[in-house]
């Protein structure tokens, strides 16, 4: 009984790290808000540009990624996101610098 639990811890600590995932759960999970994020700039979400919580019969999706939060109109976009973000990421950063530049005006 003994080997088949060991052999179970180490089959569970094997899908984990195969992951990518941390099993002590250091690394902040999808889906919450880290203390240590940069706030998302935009009003709108960065994959379809559709303004945040307009429709109030779909509720917007926050995560953080690699430090910065991310805001987007529903979860479903979250397959989008993951399929490119160092673009989606660099346009959030040039549409908040636009909309910044326009705000000082």
């Amino acid at each position: 009984m003994k080997t088949i639990h060991t052999f179970t811890s180490l089959l569970t600590g094997i899908a984990i790290i195969a992951m990518g995932q941390s099993p002590v759960g250091a690394e902040q999970a999808e889906g919450k808000e880290s203390k240590k994020a940069k706030p998302y700039p935009l009003k709108t979400c960065l994959v379809s540009d559709e303004t945040l919580d307009a429709d109030p019969s779909m509720k917007s999706y926050s995560f953080v990624h690699e430090g910065q939060e991310v805001k987007l109109c529903c979860k479903s976009c979250l397959k989008d996101f993951k399929k490119n973000p160092a673009k989606l990421l660099k346009k959030m950063k040039e549409t908040a610098d636009k909309e910044a530049k326009k705000s000082a005006k």
